[in-house]
């Protein structure tokens, strides 16, 4: 007793009721789809989380982005900016330098009863000319 191959309606041959190739092609197409989809849908809430950021953070490295956020915030909560490694600059003391890495600084304003963020500087733009509050 053999089983006879048929030609399904797209051209391709088989023995089930239905064309698999053509099924796993549509499910790898639409899970394509999805993961398109989901990649878009971070993109869209990643850019819009810079809309609520003390500093402008765009154009940065997202491993800076997120640092720079971590450090705003507990600086703004309070934080000693020496915990971070934070120095003063000689030219102003009321500017404060905070490393995130080591090609990036967060540049500080110390107001004497708080700190303000002001931005987030290359290490090529902070050594070349002298951050202003």
């Amino acid at each position: 007793m053999s089983r006879r191959r048929k030609r399904f309606l797209c051209g391709h041959q088989g023995y089930g009721q239905t064309c698999h190739r053509c099924a796993q092609e549509l499910q790898a197409k639409t899970l394509k789809a999805t993961v398109r989809e989901q990649a878009r849908a971070a993109r869209q809430e990643w850019a819009a989380s810079f809309a609520q950021d003390v500093v402008d953070l765009e154009g940065l490295p997202k491993s800076i982005v997120l640092k720079a956020r971590q450090v705003i915030a507990e600086i703004l909560a309070g934080a000693d900016y020496r915990r971070f490694k934070g120095k003063r600059l000689n030219h102003d003391r009321r500017v404060i330098s905070i490393p995130l890495n080591y090609h990036y600084r967060l540049i500080c304003y110390d107001t004497g009863d708080r700190i303000e963020p002001r931005s987030v500087l290359s290490h090529e733009d902070y050594n070349v000319k002298k951050p202003l509050a």
